[in-house]
């Protein structure tokens, strides 16, 4: 483990040496904000999928499915009031999908299916024709269709084995568009971008760039992470302005980051993350306790009893001496990397160290623990 640790940091060293063209790559306006008033909107849906295996519900424990299917049939014209009916391939299950910007009547989306009752798997489904609500209870699509799901379950009378999540599918395009949202973004005379990751810097150069682009002052920096653009003095449509202004490249500024995943020991540094003068020193100590009880017997017909005595027995081992490395100041990625690598550490020391060098005030980076 230590040694392909090593290797992977060395080649990380090596890449970020020759090839520090790929840190400081232009982005596209359009890869970091979003437009105002521009998004998708969720929707969701009680719906049956039936066809099922006898994978369905079962309906002692699944009340709803009898009677969301009762009501469903109805409608058809089938009255099955007090006939014994125990269908077994039947599922209740609730269906959401994302209505994306400007979708007009008649396109469809995608849609996802998920089991909410005790169904073994929706393989082999087919979902009945279910009404999509959005968060104002307007109905927006209707999604029908064949559920696909891609895991697995088989079982025997002594074993059973599951791959995937049998109970939750998707249908592609299995919705289609009944309503549209209501906005007209032709008559915007102001849009503002939002920065996915506030930043003034990054605002800024947003700012500046539209306003060389467009040659006027129609930016204006807001705060960090908006952008108000003034669409009155133009004379293009708004649509055909911010096509033009998204693809706009400019660099964007980053925090410096350390993220931490504490559980798998993976580490991420950002190049921007630069240390103090600091020296890090790593121990050998080792602590070992062990505990040996003793039985202890009266002596031969004496009066007493068979008691167990405790017996700790504790080592302390001070192996060779701890390594130890002082960074300079101003110290950037590679060098730190480089330089947690002379020390031999594995990734768990390497969250250690990096942690006490955060404490100590001589990581100038922002630490994410995960």
């Amino acid at each position: 483990m230590r040694n392909l640790f090593k290797a992977i940091t060395l080649l990380l060293f090596a890449a970020l040496i020759t090839m520090p063209q790929l840190a400081v790559a232009n982005v596209k306006i359009k890869d970091i904000v979003d437009i105002e008033g521009v998004r998708g909107n969720d929707l969701v849906g009680y719906g049956l999928v039936i066809g099922l295996d006898g994978t369905g519900d079962t309906i002692r424990n699944s009340p709803y499915t009898e009677e969301a299917l009762s009501n469903l049939l109805e409608r058809l014209g089938v009255n099955i009031q007090g006939s014994d009916f125990r269908p077994n391939n039947v599922a209740a299950v609730l269906v959401t999908a994302s209505l994306r910007p400007f979708a007009r009547v008649g396109s469809k989306i995608d849609i996802n299916v998920s089991s909410i009752g005790d169904a073994k798997s929706l393989a082999g489904g087919t979902l009945v024709m279910t009404p999509l609500n959005a968060a104002d209870g307007e109905v927006y699509a209707l999604a029908q269709g064949s559920v696909l799901v891609s895991g697995f379950k088989a079982e025997g009378e002594g074993a059973s084995i599951t791959e995937g999540v049998p109970t939750s599918g998707t249908i592609p395009n299995g919705a289609r568009i009944e309503k549209e949202i209501n906005f007209d973004f032709q008559s915007l005379r102001k849009v503002r971008l939002a920065l996915r990751s506030p930043d003034f810097t990054t605002a800024e150069r947003i700012e500046t760039k539209i306003n060389q682009g467009l040659g006027g002052k129609h930016a204006r920096l807001m705060d960090s992470g908006t952008v108000e653009l003034d669409l009155s003095k133009l004379s293009q449509s708004p649509a055909h302005i911010i096509g033009k202004i998204e693809n706009y490249t400019l660099k964007p500024a980053q925090v410096a980051r350390v993220v931490i995943d504490q559980r798998s020991g993976t580490i991420v540094l950002d190049q921007n993350v630069k240390v103090s003068s600091v020296a890090i020193a790593q121990g050998n100590l080792s602590i070992k306790i062990t505990e040996d009880p003793v039985v202890s017997q009266p002596n031969p017909f004496g009066y007493g009893e068979t008691i167990q005595v405790p017996r700790t027995g504790i080592s302390v081992r001070d192996g060779e001496p701890g390594n130890i490395a002082i960074l300079d100041d101003s110290v950037t990625l590679p060098d730190l990397v480089g330089g947690l690598n002379a020390l031999g550490v594995t990734p768990r020391e390497m969250i250690d160290i990096l942690k006490s060098i955060k404490t100590a005030g001589a990581l100038h980076a922002e630490l994410v623990l995960q």
